[in-house]
């Protein structure tokens, strides 16, 4: 395989500080005729699970507070973003600029309380004015598959849980919301009981719908105390992951296989590590 994405800036020939402009060249470079073998051959579709890994990538490295790894993930992403670009501008569709120009213009035009005349003063205020732009966009594009909608712009590649918390947000913005946390509560033990029925019933059709309906509205709850799901969730992985590996740790220490050691003894270590 030839330079795979997000290694280019580590070989290229670049001498001194590099634009946006270096990187474009770099990627015509690469896709040109006598280019890299393995760039040439990648598509939209293949150059996907590269565009999600840079992006998880980066967050990790926020999660991790490493200034230095968000900078070279952000440089991973970016390339892609370049990637993406070339692919499109062989086929006359847009070009890198052409992105950068829309994304400049499109952040200008949703803030028209700091470009324009208009006031904001909270960020509850530029939110509102954010999807109500939003949704002029979008009704003045050429008609999609489905019609316009407050819910409209929720990527469909999303996670399940960020998915429903940006969808709960965009509904509770036009006023479709429960009144109180309380209320959200009292959803809660309203879901948590239909699937209880559900998995005592056998239904297993039921009781992933239920489920489905327990996890959307443990996302509003989320949203509304101010909680990322997704992040909330991952802590609570990665707690899990640490303190059954200091359960491992023990076993390995007594000398005891952990599929011989039995619930009792599990719990106990589980409990310990728990601290």
């Amino acid at each position: 395989m030839g330079v795979a994405p997000g290694q280019v800036k580590e070989t290229a020939p670049v001498d001194g500080p590099a634009t946006l402009d270096d990187l474009c060249a770099i990627m015509d470079r690469l896709r040109d005729p006598g280019g890299c073998p393995w760039d040439r051959e990648q598509t939209y579709r293949s150059l996907r699970g590269y565009l999600l890994e840079e992006c998880y990538e980066a967050v990790e490295a926020i999660d991790l507070e490493d200034a230095a790894g968000l900078e070279e993930e952000l440089g991973d992403l970016l390339f892609q973003i370049v990637f993406l670009s070339r692919l499109a501008k062989e086929e006359g569709k847009f070009t890198c600029a052409d992105v950068v120009a829309g994304i400049a213009a499109k952040i200008v035009r949703r803030h028209p309380h700091v470009f324009g005349n208009e006031r904001a003063d909270t960020s509850e205020e530029v939110l509102r004015t954010w999807e109500e732009i939003k949704r002029k966009e979008k009704a003045a594009k050429p008609a999609r598959d489905e019609a316009p909608s407050v819910l409209s712009g929720v990527p469909r590649a999303l996670p399940a849980l960020a998915k429903a918390q940006r969808l709960g947000a965009k509904a509770a913005r036009v006023g479709f919301d429960w009144t109180s946390a309380d209320d959200i509560f009292a959803k809660v033990d309203e879901e948590s009981g239909e699937l209880r029925r559900a998995v005592q019933g056998g239904d297993a059709e039921a009781a992933a719908d239920e489920l489905g309906d327990l996890l959307f509205t443990i996302a509003m709850l989320a949203r509304r105390i101010g909680v990322d799901p997704e992040e909330a969730l991952e802590r609570t992985n990665r707690k899990f992951v640490r303190r059954f590996r200091a359960v491992e740790s023990e076993l390995e220490r007594r000398g005891t296989a952990i599929e011989n050691a039995g619930l009792p003894l599990l719990d106990e270590l589980w409990q310990r590590a728990k601290g």
